[in-house]
């Protein structure tokens, strides 16, 4: 996952993923799509059988109750899978259901949702999705505080990469890559620009 910057789409039907596809092809390889059941968190979306463009890859940041049923559903489309930890009722049983099926195991952190219950399988992990807003929405507050598990996510495993997802605009990505984030998620500031690639680049130079 070379790519530093990953789009994300919000999408309620056809028409609008076709929309966001079309506005970020050639400004992006990877996406990251933020599918919600309306139950886990208050939004839904994702909840249409969508149909996928192949000029892109996809990770899947699962906001949903029992996820392992949209993983098994959706194993030959989706390049990393991120459901909540929060969600996964036998954590070893998933993590060795995902490597059975070759994919990387990823997991995402509500922003209250501690360290502590993850140390003992920190080892197994190569992602953890950090969340800075209240899940659900686009447009939520950033919120700082979260952003000090990853140095803890680090100590622990420093091969885990680590991306933060919420409030990223040219203000806040910069305290996220200085707190060690690896990969950045972006909503409403790329996706929904008028120019994407205008809107990547500063993220970038933000960092830099």
């Amino acid at each position: 996952m070379s790519q530093k910057i990953l789009p994300s789409l919000m999408c309620k039907s056809q028409k609008e993923l076709n929309a966001d596809l079309k506005r970020l092809k050639g400004n992006a390889r990877k996406l990251h799509l933020d599918v919600a059941d309306g139950k886990f968190v208050p939004n839904q979306t994702f909840q249409f059988p969508f149909r996928l463009s192949r000029d892109f890859s996809y990770n899947a940041h699962l906001m949903i109750k029992n996820p392992e049923a949209w993983i098994k559903k959706n194993l030959s489309r989706i390049d990393l899978f991120i459901p909540q930890f929060e969600e996964i009722k036998d954590v070893d049983q998933y993590i060795n259901f995902i490597k059975h099926n070759h994919q990387k195991v990823a997991f995402a952190l509500k922003p209250e949702t501690r360290v502590a219950p993850l140390k003992r399988y920190l080892s197994k992990i190569d992602y953890l999705l950090i969340l800075t807003v209240r899940p659900g929405f686009y447009g939520g507050k950033f919120l700082k505080a979260p952003l000090r598990k990853i140095r803890q996510i680090k100590q622990a495993n420093p091969k885990i990469r680590i991306i933060v997802d919420g409030g990223m605009h040219p203000k806040t990505i910069k305290q996220a890559a200085d707190a060690g984030a690896d990969f950045f998620v972006s909503g409403s500031y790329t996706t929904k620009a008028e120019h994407p690639k205008r809107a990547i680049k500063k993220l970038l130079e933000a960092m830099a």
